[in-house]
């Protein structure tokens, strides 16, 4: 079975974010860390070369791939920040539609820049992405 390619690793997140050259972006960054932090509770740690994650957990898929993520991350990509949220909830749609500006699929939320988005929504997203991959996959 192949090996997962994003596993955390020992890299330094203030490294990776000081390495951004585009400054809002790097300013979105540390503020990202911040308030995925304050609501996960967990340290920020490198996953793979680029994403900041926060806490983690086993996944086991019907497949047998089974493997470890981050219960929330995200990473600071040049088209735009990727936020890792598994944002299957009931009222998923609810919230994305008050989060402001972003683009969404199954598990990410795309946003160009912090300000364009409502941060308190983001902190609920976020605590029901917890909630649910813990409800999905109980902590060992």
């Amino acid at each position: 079975m192949a090996k997962n390619k994003t596993t955390e690793t020992e890299s330094s997140v203030t490294d990776f974010i000081n390495a951004i050259e585009d400054t809002a972006k790097r300013n979105d960054s540390f503020e990202l860390v911040k308030i995925m932090q304050e609501e996960s509770g967990f340290e920020p740690k490198m996953w793979g070369p680029g994403i900041i994650g926060f806490g983690s957990y086993h996944y086991k898929y019907d497949s047998g791939h089974e493997g470890d993520a981050p219960l929330v991350a995200f990473s600071p990509r040049k088209a735009a920040i990727s936020l890792y949220c598994y944002t299957t909830t009931e009222n998923k749609e609810e919230l994305l539609s008050k989060l402001g500006k972003h683009k969404a699929s199954k598990a990410c939320i795309y946003i160009k820049k912090l300000t364009d988005i409502d941060t308190e929504i983001l902190r609920k997203i976020i605590l029901l992405s917890i909630e649910n991959l813990n409800r999905l996959y109980p902590p060992q």
